[in-house]
């Protein structure tokens, strides 16, 4: 701190934060130490608020957990833009090392049926549940309009729920570096991360909106409901582009 001056805003300070923006006055300048000890470090292994706490929270209490940052205890919760791309980042660093791609799980007979939809589905995963996240969140919002949490809140907490998505996919794509057998693969995709994303879905949002004055039935039919009504759209851009296809042919 210099002259008891803030660095963010200028204000006059006498305490450890500032009385007008908040921010800590122990501001340091920036070296390759502090960006070690402090940034990477605290960011990743803090106990309250870095990326393994954050995922502890979406693992074991996910729509509490996001419910709490949404309503305004940020502190507690890693960024979901930086957790995000954080997820994406490495993914695209364990993708260089295997030559498994989804394309690859489907039957050539399959592959040359397929529309635009679908082979972009099968070809990017990854930026499809990134896609997806505006349409998920106007159902959910939608579907839980009575909670009155607007679209942008919305999108937060379907944000998070697509980063643990995300997770699960980084995971199997780890996993196809040591594991090659296709059919496998197939199984474990289907059975294990497609299951686990219908069931965290459903959990997600059980948990998020159980304070919003719904019925424990209303929320389990509107959790359900929400995950599924995306699947319905999906089906109905297929429709609409196998027909498209069909017509340009």
């Amino acid at each position: 701190m210099m002259g008891n001056n803030c660095l963010n805003c200028g204000d006059h300070v006498a305490t450890k934060f500032c009385g007008n923006c908040g921010q800590t006055t122990s501001t340091h300048r920036y070296s390759l130490m502090h960006f070690i000890e402090h940034d990477f470090i605290h960011g990743v292994w803090h106990v309250d608020k870095g990326i393994l706490f954050t995922i502890k929270q979406l693992f074991t209490r996910p729509g509490h957990s996001v419910r709490a940052f949404v309503q305004g205890k940020r502190s507690g919760l890693f960024n979901f833009v930086t957790l995000i791309l954080l997820i994406l980042a490495a993914s695209s660093v364990i993708g260089q090392y295997t030559h498994f791609k989804m394309s690859d799980m489907m039957p050539e007979a399959s592959k040359k049926t397929m529309n635009v939809v679908e082979t972009f589905s099968a070809k990017y995963p990854k930026l499809v549940l990134l896609i997806t996240i505006p349409i998920t969140s106007f159902l959910s919002f939608i579907w839980f309009r009575k909670a009155k949490f607007n679209y942008s809140e919305h999108l937060v907490l379907n944000s998070y729920k697509t980063s643990v998505e995300l997770l699960a996919g980084l995971l199997f794509t780890t996993l196809t570096i040591f594991y090659t057998n296709t059919q496998g693969l197939l199984l474990i995709y289907y059975l294990g991360i497609q299951t686990f994303s219908l069931v965290y879905s459903i959990w997600f949002y059980y948990q998020f909106f159980s304070t919003s004055g719904y019925s424990k039935k209303a929320l389990a039919i509107r959790s359900v409901m929400t995950y599924f009504s995306l699947f319905l759209i999906s089906f109905v851009i297929g429709i609409v582009f196998a027909i498209i296809d069909k017509l340009h042919h």
